[in-house]
């Protein structure tokens, strides 16, 4: 039952994904790629990746689209149309993914008791996270305890990111209205 809903929701990723790259209206495309995020968290839950999909919604579903709908805001309703083929960027797709597929043929199967993850380091996370820490959800101990300062790393990359994008917008929605005002 649960590989059904991993294909189904694959499915309308892989929908959504065509959708995006054959419209021309960008407030349609901004909408589609937050469904596309929020789609995406979906199969993560169904992953048991949970902490992933938080992530990828409140980042990729809601975020991403507040600052392109911004951005659209300073755009034109429709994108122009492009002045050459596109022959080159779908070989250019083809070869990269070609190099990734590539890259994974070695790796052990999804979720096998085989793989170096699971001899190695998963077994020590899960006998002492929470003697070590307290904390009874392994994945909370790992990103807050052990990993506890990469983590606050990574967020304050995300904060500035945002503040930047924030105050680029902001100093172009401001010089546009002083030159109005004039």
């Amino acid at each position: 039952m649960m590989i059904a809903v991993d294909l189904i929701l694959f499915a309308f990723l892989i929908l959504t994904a065509i959708a995006i790259a054959r419209l021309r209206n960008l407030f349609a495309v901004a909408m589609l790629s937050g469904l596309f995020s929020l789609l995406a968290a979906g199969l993560f839950v169904a992953l048991d990746a949970v902490d992933v999909a938080f992530t990828e919604a409140a980042v990729g579903g809601g975020v991403s689209t507040i600052f392109m709908l911004g951005a659209l805001a300073l755009m034109p309703r429709e994108e122009k149309r492009p002045v050459h083929g596109a022959l080159l960027p779908l070989v250019l797709c083809l070869v990269t993914g070609a190099a990734l597929v590539y890259g994974t043929i070695d790796m052990p199967a999804f979720g096998s008791p085989d793989a170096p993850v699971q001899r190695h380091v998963g077994p020590e996370y899960l006998a002492r996270a929470l003697p070590e820490t307290g904390v009874p959800n392994v994945v909370t101990a790992v990103l807050a305890s052990y990993r506890g300062y990469d983590t606050l790393g990574e967020t304050t990359v995300i904060f500035v990111a945002a503040i930047s994008v924030l105050m680029i917008l902001g100093i172009s929605l401001g010089s546009g209205r002083q030159k109005g005002g004039e």
